[in-house]
């Protein structure tokens, strides 16, 4: 139950659109802008937002886009901003990159803390450098659905400290019925932003490599400055695969999020029966479900007593950064009898006597 994966069978389009290509010998390197003319068709129909096919660029994954990205618009040595408890590998591949990590970490309820994001801008920035703020929309891992406010807040500190926004929206496609997602480049404000989609996540697509850059208005302009060996690394099968989600798999899509919804109350249900003492804010968006185990006593990584004693496995908290202490993250994309069996043993883990004692 850790790793970011869907137990679900493959949307029917998607296999037939790649059937289709392999036995067409439709195998090629990838050309123009079909994923980026799949996800504006996308979101015009989803979230209402005109997405500019012209300020796109074909990346191979979502971090490989974003760091690109953030190549594009720091150098080495300067603050990327990130809001912790946050995706883990945002820290590794804002390092690989030769850039500095500045938290601003989430405040109550897992919101973003207006107040910190603008300290972590003015340190950042400090003596004329460079800065990005690397935001996840919806956030990963607590489920986190921004507001129009707060984003068009944070487009309004990137304004007035002059701080690019990189937005990861991987998740996008997976907002909950009850939320409604906000793309960051529909906001007033954001034109010199980015953002980076894929249809990876909702349609559980990972092992085919594709996504889209997009630029708000005034960084389109940068985005076309991207090495052509960036978009050499996505698949054209991917391309064909992400294409065909977006087009044809919205009703798959729809069906998975209705039993997504179905699991993750199941969650919230055998935890306050199992273990009361866990808190669970029930996300509005992805198939994460964060837990704070700090009432169990089991230290900053709880997920270790997890796995030694009840052989169930999950993410650990500290890895996501600040406020990761005493967290797991659980994935909740499964059977109800492996989600049942997977609190089960969780609970049992808290009456198992430690290694060695």
């Amino acid at each position: 139950m850790w790793v970011a994966e869907m137990d679900v069978p493959t949307a029917e389009p998607v296999v037939a659109a790649v059937r289709a290509a392999l036995e067409g010998g439709d195998t090629g390197y990838p050309a123009g802008r079909s994923y980026a003319e799949a996800m504006a068709e996308f979101a015009a129909d989803r979230w209402g937002w005109r997405l500019e096919v012209e300020h796109t660029a074909l990346v191979p994954d979502v971090m490989i886009g974003i760091t690109e990205v953030l190549q594009l618009v720091t150098g080495p040595g300067d603050g990327v901003i990130v809001t912790p408890p946050v995706y883990p590998p945002f820290f590794a591949f804002i390092a690989h990159a030769g850039r500095r990590v500045v938290e601003a970490p989430l405040g109550e309820d897992h919101r973003l803390d207006l107040d910190a994001i603008s300290a972590a801008m003015v340190a950042a920035t400090a003596g004329g450098r460079a800065a990005a703020l690397l935001l996840c929309n919806p956030h990963n891992p607590t489920g986190t659905v921004h507001t129009v406010a707060e984003l068009a807040a944070v487009a309004e500190l990137s304004r007035r400290h002059d701080v690019t926004v990189v937005v990861d929206e991987i998740h996008a496609p997976l907002v909950h019925r009850d939320a409604t997602h906000v793309p960051y480049l529909s906001v007033p404000g954001s034109d010199n932003a980015y953002a980076v989609m894929s249809a990876s996540k909702g349609w559980n697509l990972a092992g085919l490599k594709a996504a889209v850059a997009v630029a708000g208005a005034e960084a389109a302009a940068t985005l076309e400055t991207m090495p052509e060996i960036v978009w050499h690394g996505a698949s054209h099968v991917a391309v064909i695969a992400h294409a065909a989600a977006l087009r044809e798999g919205v009703p798959w899509l729809d069906d998975t999020i209705a039993a997504l919804e179905l699991n993750r109350d199941l969650v919230a249900d055998l935890l306050a029966a199992q273990l009361p003492a866990v808190r669970y804010q029930v996300p509005r968006a992805t198939y994460l479900a964060w837990l704070d185990c700090t009432a169990l006593d089991l230290g900053d990584d709880p997920s270790e007593t997890f796995l030694q004693r009840g052989r169930v496995a999950m993410i650990a908290g500290p890895d996501f950064g600040t406020g990761g202490e005493g967290h797991v993250r659980l994935n909740f994309a499964a059977s109800a009898a492996v989600i049942t069996e997977g609190v089960r043993r969780m609970a049992r883990a808290l009456d198992e006597p430690a290694a060695g004692g």
